[in-house]
């Protein structure tokens, strides 16, 4: 049988079904799809996939398993460097990862690496396989994790498994981070997916405390000195959105696109009454950004029952950084774009309400720092689009709640921590950091890559402090 350069096609919800529901909107291979796919693998001698994952995950070894419909085997590889399989066989950006370096890639369509690793860590949830849990010894060392997401999600799992007393420190009432957070229903099951790992994250005997905001309710320093903590991690992500301070940002109907996700992903306001967070989108929903995280919320607002959503943004579609896949399903579900388009005004009617966007035409000059060209305003050229609600997706900044109340960390000018890449080392000794926190906002991937390098650096140190 000839090799078929495609790969298989992943099942979805119709856009006319699932533009009105919060279901997941791909459907997962079933078992004979995943091993067809499986096939497809050439098992190249030199499997250039593996330095694309940042993870580190051994590709071709739980894609072999799958060809032998060892599914149960193929996600034990998987989990031996990556803790959250299902979430990143959803989220990651495979196609410029793993998927990036497949041979299949250079004449056809890379392996979907992505699709097997859902399959396989769908099957492991279905079946309710548990991680094996590591007890720790009593004289076991003490490491504390700010933040209960992708990176401290990692870092934790990984110090776990080494035999370390683990508690992760989270300010929201719910673990995950920008998993539970931001990334919405219906591209990562909340209670189906997200949960279920976490709990296998506190099975490895990881101990998860809620609702605990580092830097108000204690400090770093105090970690350390009060409460035993040989070493801290700090993986608090970059959740302090951004504005474009124009005209109008304060009126009311104008969200950042984090408050918007939270209210309905966190607080699930997409089920009012029945949870009792309101949000309010009206017919015309402007969302001003082009990543995930604006197709994200552009998506959601549909669901919610806007009559129109545009995204608008001021590059053309050749330069938009959301993933091929997001930006497909946002046309297919009947997200309008506004290209090379910039708003300059938020208008507003008599009683502070939004009323409409006041944009300005733009043109792509000369390439800026991010090697895309630079969109530069066209005069004479503004127009106003009538909306409801205007939702502001332009990135988010560092939160400077634990930099500022732990003497001694370096931040750099833009208030991230500093952290060598390699080990995440921070200015303070016992101290590491790693993810958005320390790169700004990056993938679910990275972050948790970066928390697995803090992990093993973690070990070295104390190690070496045990030996001393």
């Amino acid at each position: 049988m000839a090799l078929s350069l495609k790969k298989h096609a992943m099942p979805v919800q119709a856009p006319d079904v699932r533009a009105h529901n919060f279901d997941e909107v791909a459907l997962g291979y079933d078992a004979e799809t995943a091993v067809a796919e499986a096939e497809r693998c050439l098992h190249c001698k030199k499997p250039l996939c593996r330095e694309g994952c940042p993870v580190s995950i051994d590709i071709p070894a739980f894609i072999a398993l799958i060809k032998e419909r060892d599914f149960q085997g193929a996600l034990a590889k998987i989990q031996e460097a990556n803790a959250l399989p299902a979430i990143c066989g959803r989220v990651c950006p495979q196609e410029n990862q793993c998927e990036k370096h497949c041979i299949l890639a250079k004449k056809g369509e890379a392996v979907a690496i992505g699709r097997l690793e859902r399959f396989v860590a769908d099957c492991g949830l279905a079946a309710g396989e548990e991680v094996q849990p590591v007890k720790a010894a009593a004289d076991a060392q003490k490491v504390a994790v700010i933040g209960a997401g992708p990176s401290g999600l990692s870092c934790a799992g990984d110090l776990a498994k080494k035999g370390y007393n683990v508690t992760i420190f989270e300010a929201l009432h719910k673990a995950g981070g920008v998993l539970s957070y931001g990334i919405p229903e219906f591209r990562l099951p909340k209670e189906k997916v997200v949960q279920k790992e976490i709990a296998n994250i506190e099975k490895l005997g990881v101990n998860i405390e809620l609702d605990s905001v580092a830097g108000r309710l204690f400090t770093v320093d105090e970690l350390m000195q009060d409460e035993g903590f040989d070493a801290v991690f700090i993986g608090t992500g970059a959740g302090l959105p951004r504005f474009q301070n124009i005209p109008g940002e304060s009126l009311n109907g104008v969200y950042s696109a984090n408050e918007f996700l939270t209210r309905c992903n966190l607080m699930q306001a997409y089920d009012f009454p029945h949870h009792v967070t309101p949000i309010k989108v009206g017919q015309h929903v402007a969302v001003v950004g082009g990543g995930n995280v604006a197709m994200d919320a552009a998506r959601t607002a549909l669901r919610l029952g806007a009559a129109e959503v545009t995204i608008v943004y001021r590059r053309s579609e050749a330069e938009l950084p959301a993933r091929l896949e997001e930006i497909g399903h946002a046309k297919e579900e009947g997200i309008q774009f506004q290209f090379l388009t910039n708003p300059v005004e938020v208008l507003g009617d008599e009683n502070g309400w939004v009323k409409g966007l006041r944009c300005i035409r733009m043109e792509l000059g000369e390439p800026d720092a991010s090697g895309r060209r630079r969109p530069i305003p066209v005069e004479g050229s503004e127009f106003e689009l009538p909306m409801e609600t205007v939702i502001i997706a332009i990135g988010t900044g560092a939160n400077p709640i634990v930099a500022q109340t732990t003497e001694g960390l370096a931040t750099n000018k833009r208030g991230y921590i500093e952290a060598d890449e390699t080990t995440g080392a921070t200015s303070k000794a016992g101290v590491f950091a790693g993810g958005d926190i320390v790169t700004g906002a990056a993938t679910v991937i990275l972050a948790m890559g970066a928390g697995r390098k803090a992990a093993a650096s973690i070990d070295a140190y104390l190690q070496s402090k045990r030996a001393d």
